[in-house]
């Protein structure tokens, strides 16, 4: 059995000595500037009635890092005496305005409060941005505007929380729940209700707003929706959310959200007690993985690795054990750059400089599977796959794994979890993206989760990484239904026992392939180190004592190889770039060797 694998993480929010907590993630993506936002609540304390205000920070993407700027508080996001909550942005990608929703809740008063009383003391806000979130205008009440006399029949409502969407037809679609008043004077002042989820709507580019009817059948509260095609040319809108039933609540909608149909349970997506709150995201299915029983598509000789490596703003370092970085006193940003896979590291490593030329020192294999996004000569549309986060232990919120459906109106078609989180986690919120290494190359299908996470409790920090597609489906469980979908032909089986020729022991590779040098120095792309083996090349990027420690017993079937030395081998080869890309055996393609066999 393979050792596990987490992905490397950046910790953008900790709770602070004070007492402050954030919670309730949300994240957006902009391929346009190429701008993650990440929002969250700053609490007084972890409750819910000690919510306060609104923060977010902006993290600029490069070719295999992202570089974060500093916490900023949105001090536009709020109404007097109430406190803002459960943020949900949403951008339009037709007018480039970016939409900020979010709820604000008098005082201190619970949502038990409301649910008891009837009394909703709820409304829902917006403030937008049109330069990517660098300013915001002021918020807007659309609460009379947007639900009228309904909010009476309402005890209370909230949005999201996490990302809404855009529709190909422009509509844009942010996701809600709310707590239907069934009977207010039951028992004296005791009010019955029941959640059901549904989404608010505009189709005037953010002018106006409506919202769609209530997820009918069993209890469904916090919620996400994905736009899903469908190989035939069909479209519907799928909605998965949080419910008390022990699993997932998922439901469709025909008419873009208007009106959904009948919710169904989920039983691969299980629940903890109470519910959390999990993210869904969609994206086009790789070429030839789409058409049932083709399996993994050929792999690209050029590739690239994502894992995370930060530094962060607030002088403190991240978990030392997914192999990140501490950093100066003076940091003002923090920068994240994507390698290969580790184990988890024993020690943090040493100093990293914020600069980009820093930053990028780490690079590994990983396969990059082309999407396709346009019809095929036979009229094939590439259909939707879903890609859904959330707390994996059923009794608890801890373990925080995703899972993947290449067809999600199947509720047995989910495969999972990969667990990208070992611990207390509980709310997080996803987003999809297209890398492309080099100019010319097809995407590589990318995703990058913030969530809530911790050693103690789910509550102490709110972290981010970025995976891709290939590493979820090659760390998903063997006993999950790939196989009907043709995902499970070309898996990576685990270690080889026997080194052929032209493969890789990937045994030997784990024993060399680290995060970063941690030896006092650090090795850019001038003064890489790696390990040339008979049959292969691959680099190590960690801890060179470490490595060299680990690697003691086999030593005789590896060369050192320096800048100074490394135009011996291979022969010819006078550029240490050139020699890892062109190199019959380089590192990146790793995965096209262990996969087979």
């Amino acid at each position: 059995m393979r050792s596990p694998y987490y992905p490397a993480r950046s910790v953008l929010f900790r709770k602070e000595a004070s007492g402050v907590t954030y919670r309730v993630p949300a994240l957006l993506y902009l391929p346009r500037s190429n701008a993650f936002l990440a929002f969250c609540e700053e609490r007084l304390s972890p409750s819910d009635s000690q919510a306060h205000l609104l923060v977010m920070r902006k993290g600029t993407f490069y070719r295999n890092y992202v570089e974060w700027e500093d916490t900023r508080v949105l001090g536009t996001a709020l109404l007097p005496g109430h406190r803002s909550m459960n943020p949900c942005p949403v951008f339009d990608e037709f007018t480039g305005t970016l939409f900020l929703f979010f709820i604000a809740v008098l005082g201190h008063t619970s949502e038990s409060y409301q649910l008891v009383t009837g009394k909703n003391v709820t409304r829902l806000c917006c403030v937008s941005s049109t330069d990517g979130g660098d300013t915001w205008g002021p918020a807007t009440d659309l609460t009379q505007r947007v639900i009228g006399d309904t909010i009476k029949e309402w005890a209370t409502f909230a949005l999201g929380p996490g990302h809404g969407i855009q529709l190909k037809s422009g509509r844009l679609l942010v996701p809600a729940y709310a707590y239907h008043i069934d009977c207010k004077q039951c028992f004296s002042q005791l009010c019955q209700t029941t959640p059901h989820s549904f989404c608010f709507h505009s189709d005037t580019h953010g002018s106006t707003w409506r919202f769609g009817e209530a997820v009918p059948g069993p209890e469904s509260v916090e919620c996400q929706v994905v736009s899903v095609d469908q190989e035939d040319g069909a479209n519907v809108l799928y909605c998965n959310a949080r419910s008390p039933l022990g699993c997932r609540v998922q439901a469709l909608s025909l008419d873009d959200g208007a009106v959904f149909q009948g919710g169904q349970l989920v039983p691969r997506l299980e629940e903890p007690r109470n519910g959390c709150h999990g993210s869904v995201v969609g994206f086009p299915a790789p070429i030839h993985l789409s058409q049932h029983g083709r399996g993994l598509p050929r792999r690209p000789p050029r590739s690239r690795h994502w894992t995370s490596c930060t530094v962060p703003s607030n002088g403190t370092s991240t978990d030392g054990t997914l192999g990140c970085s501490k950093p100066s006193s003076t940091a003002t940003s923090a920068s994240a750059s994507f390698s290969a896979p580790v184990q988890p590291a024993s020690t943090p490593t040493e100093n990293l400089s914020r600069s980009a030329s820093a930053a990028h020192t780490a690079q590994g294999p990983t396969v990059i599977i082309p999407t396709n996004q346009s019809r095929s000569p036979q009229n094939f549309l590439t259909p939707t796959w879903v890609v859904y986060s959330h707390p994996t232990r059923p009794n608890s919120r801890k373990d925080l794994g995703v899972f993947l459906s290449p067809f999600p109106r199947d509720p047995d078609s989910w495969s999972g979890p990969w667990v990208i989180y070992e611990g207390p986690s509980a709310y997080s919120d996803l987003a999809y993206l297209e890398l492309s290494p080099t100019p010319g190359a097809p995407p590589a299908v990318a995703f990058a989760c913030l969530f809530e996470c911790g050693t103690r409790t789910a509550y102490d920090e709110i972290s981010f990484c970025i995976f891709t597609l290939y590493e979820l489906i090659d760390h998903l469980p063997a006993n999950t239904p790939l196989s009907r979908y043709g995902l499970d032909a070309e898996r990576s089986r685990g270690p080889r026992t026997k080194q052929q020729a032209g493969t890789v022991n990937k045994k030997s590779y784990n024993h060399v392939l680290h995060e970063i040098n941690s030896s006092g120095k650090v090795y850019r792309k001038s003064q890489r180190f790696f390990p040339v083996h008979k049959t292969c090349v691959a680099y190590e990027t960690r801890h060179l004592m470490e490595c060299k420690e680990q690697m003691k017993m086999k030593r005789e079937q590896f060369v050192w190889v320096t800048e100074e030395n490394y135009q011996t081998v291979p022969s010819g080869q006078q550029d240490l770039d050139n020699l890892f890309d062109h190199h019959p055996h380089h590192p990146q393609l790793l995965h096209n060797y262990t996969a087979r066999g």
